[in-house]
């Protein structure tokens, strides 16, 4: 089974206007409510992301919307949920006693928290929650005929991937809007820029370099850093997911798929192999428990240009995130802050801005009130099977088609028993020695 790439004509119908409005064609959506009506939103995962950019950003876009119920792995971040969403919406003016309408009732804990969220009267469900789960509670909320705002990455492993497509093509059937986290998507002067790259103004695409150097997110969950032992060792990874390859499926997976989100676009589609390398050398302290710290994937596609990913996450090294490629005809280089092309059609964006993190929830709620659906579950499974095939290739040293990683490997990497159990670490992979799954 393989994802369809996005082509050119896709990607003018779905992406490359100036306006979002061309975002927002779709079938009509049965269950969307009234243009006035409240939009009742069900918040699955309450960390930084869930609490913070999650429904603050929501809110943003939109006020008009009530969250009403929410639920968390751990009793822990549960109970300090309310509070922080309190000081996060007071930083931004937003009026939390209008829009907060949890109760005791619709707060959930424990690994079937996300059944009992969807299970509310809810209209839209924001997953946050740690990668791994991503394709479980996806599956679950879809089947329940709610529409899903879904965090990037979509999942750790091709199997992940396969069942996310599945689900985004039910989805479709029901009429359900899905909308993905990758939000320099709507990025203005990301999409000016990608519309005239696709429109040929750097001729025939050669070659690219795609680079994400960055700190090492030592103070991420500074309270959980420490191992309690009092904590299983499922708890511990699960507590420490960020560092977790099983739960977060590394850092080029978890964050730096926003990086080769923007590969896969302008390239026209998925990469056809990767070759890669890399390890830990930095962040050797048990915080983290196997991820690496630094990575570099060369990716081939289709017309046979090569892009090569360099990512890092360590402290005390000079920072910088930008994607750079190389046509027959000219240059473009891009970032999230700019965008400019040199060569026959040179060209640098100075128009209207908005806070893509916003925009993306913006748009969710839009179609969801206009029935003009969106689905970008099959595309956000594109952008997240091609970090995950750098990662298998850098992990194992070995050249692997996106063909064999999607059809043949059997790589699955979500426990079979979700408990508090004993749940040994695997160790830190090592290129030439890690086994090829």
């Amino acid at each position: 089974m393989s994802i369809d790439p996005i082509t050119r004509r896709n990607f003018i119908k779905t992406t490359g206007g100036a306006s979002i409005a061309s975002l927002l064609i779709g079938a009509q959506n049965l269950h969307a409510r009234g243009t006035d009506d409240k939009i009742r939103i069900g918040l699955i995962g309450l960390g930084g992301r869930g609490c913070g950019a999650g429904i603050i950003d929501c809110a943003q876009a939109d006020s008009n919307i009530e969250l009403v119920a929410m639920g968390d792995l751990f009793p822990d971040h549960l109970e300090q949920a309310p509070e922080t969403i309190r000081k996060n919406m007071a930083k931004h003016n937003l009026p939390f006693s209008v829009i907060y309408k949890v109760t005791p009732e619709t707060m959930f804990s424990g690994f079937d928290a996300y059944k009992h969220v969807i299970a509310c009267d809810v209209d839209l469900i924001i997953l946050t929650t740690p990668p791994v789960f991503r394709p479980i509670h996806f599956k679950a909320a879809v089947e329940a005929g709610k529409h899903v705002f879904i965090e990037k990455p979509i999942a750790v492993d091709p199997t992940g991937v396969k069942d996310v497509i599945k689900t985004s093509e039910l989805a479709e059937k029901k009429g359900l809007t899905v909308v993905a986290g990758t939000q320099m998507r709507r990025a203005r002067h990301i999409m000016a820029g990608m519309e005239r790259l696709h429109d040929g103004a750097i001729g025939d695409l050669l070659s690219g370099q795609s680079t994400r150097i960055g700190g090492a997110l030592s103070n991420w969950r500074q309270s959980e850093a420490i191992r309690s032992n009092s904590w299983s060792d499922m708890e511990w990874q699960l507590r420490r997911w960020l560092f977790t390859t099983w739960a977060s499926g590394d850092f080029i997976t978890e964050q730096h798929v926003h990086n080769l989100d923007l590969v896969d676009w302008l390239m026209g589609g998925h990469p056809i192999k990767a070759i890669g390398s890399g390890g830990r050398q930095n962040r050797t302290d048990s915080i983290y428990p196997n991820v690496w710290d630094h990575i570099s994937v060369e990716y081939e596609y289709a017309n046979g240009a090569r892009v090569t990913h360099i990512g890092s996450q360590i402290d005390g090294v000079s920072s910088r995130n930008d994607l750079r490629v190389d046509g027959t005809e000219g240059r473009l280089f891009l970032s999230f802050a700019k965008v400019s092309i040199e060569g026959k059609n040179p060209f640098k964006y100075d128009g209207p801005h908005v806070n893509p993190a916003v925009q993306e929830y913006k748009d969710t709620l839009d179609a969801i009130r206009s029935g003009n659906t969106i689905n970008e579950g099959k595309r956000i499974a594109q952008s997240t099977m091609t970090a995950i095939l750098g990662r298998m290739a850098a992990y194992t040293g070995r050249n692997i088609s996106w063909d064999w990683a999607m059809n043949a490997s059997k790589l699955d990497l979500t426990p079979k028993d979700w408990s508090w159990h004993d749940y040994p670490l695997a160790p830190v992979a090592v290129p030439g020695k890690t086994k090829l799954i």
